[in-house]
């Protein structure tokens, strides 16, 4: 079954940034000259992806105008001949079919998850978590998606994170079935080192059966007082079989301070037009 619908839960308060993001929503914060989000919309779109469904909060507005009409920018862009710029700004707009739903406060992922459950319709569906940025030829949420082709059955991307970071993810305990891929056995949010059952953590991108929103209103609270998605996955994983894939590409994880730096230093080195200035800069640090 092919899967076309993501949900993108953007309603976190992005504390690790402020005061930046006191005004500004951190899924805005640029690298470079295009926000974070639209790295993560780019990736949906390149995995077939054609419609999305943003959650957000109060605090989230320009998401919105982010992807919606410009028309005083584009009469500006037109009126200067600044044609390459105003096909860029055109281009942002028609990108996919995207949609708005309110967490009406910050309850959790698993929280944020169900509120969209009206607009999948009881089919399969992706996730991609605002704050990472993958990069690879083939799109780390089309990885997710051709195993779910293969199998029918959730899988979570998982990458293998410093044993002493345990304690910012969600931890598997897997049967490895190949060097990539795994079955999913459990997982713990956040463990303590000394109690994580690997080294192997989910990141920000899933693609689950539909069966995954009734787990989550079956959850209680808890790491955190919050919803966890890490708990609907636990108990979907009693129901049917759950596989987890260790996904090619780098990620960024533009929630941490210094990988979002990285990430800005890696992109301009990519880029013709900067990375001989960007080169000359970073070998005055390095004589």
């Amino acid at each position: 079954m092919e899967i076309k619908k993501a949900v993108i839960p953007v309603a976190g308060l992005g504390t690790r940034f402020l005061p930046a993001t006191k005004s500004m929503p951190k899924e805005m914060l640029p690298i470079i000259d295009k926000p974070v989000i639209h790295h993560v919309v780019e990736e949906a779109i390149e995995s077939g992806i054609d419609d999305i469904i943003f959650v957000t909060g109060r605090s989230k507005r320009s998401i919105e105008d982010y992807f919606d009409d410009s028309p005083e920018l584009e009469m500006h862009l037109k009126a200067k001949n600044k044609d390459n710029m105003l096909k860029i700004v055109q281009d942002i707009s028609s990108m996919v079919d995207i949609h708005y739903i309110r967490q009406k406060e910050p309850r959790g992922l698993g929280d944020a998850i169900l509120t969209a459950e009206k607009h999948i319709n009881d089919e399969p569906f992706a996730v991609l978590l605002g704050d990472d940025i993958i990069v690879n030829g083939t799109p780390c949420t089309k990885q997710l998606i051709d195993n779910f082709q293969k199998y029918g059955r959730s899988t979570i991307a998982v990458e293998e994170v410093p044993r002493e970071k345990t304690g910012s993810y969600g931890i598997i305990q897997g049967k490895a079935l190949d060097e990539s891929l795994y079955v999913l056995e459990d997982i713990i949010e956040k463990p303590a080192p000394e109690n994580a059952p690997s080294n192997i953590g989910a990141i920000g991108r899933y693609v689950f059966t539909p069966e995954i929103l009734d787990c989550i209103k079956n959850t209680t609270t808890g790491v955190g007082n919050e919803i966890q998605l890490t708990d609907g996955i636990r108990l979907l994983n009693e129901q049917q079989k759950i596989y987890a894939y260790k996904f090619t590409g780098k990620r960024y994880d533009t929630g941490d301070k210094a990988e979002y730096v990285k990430a800005i230093i890696d992109f301009a080195l990519a880029n013709e037009d900067m990375q001989e200035q960007i080169k000359g800069h970073i070998r005055r640090f390095c004589i």
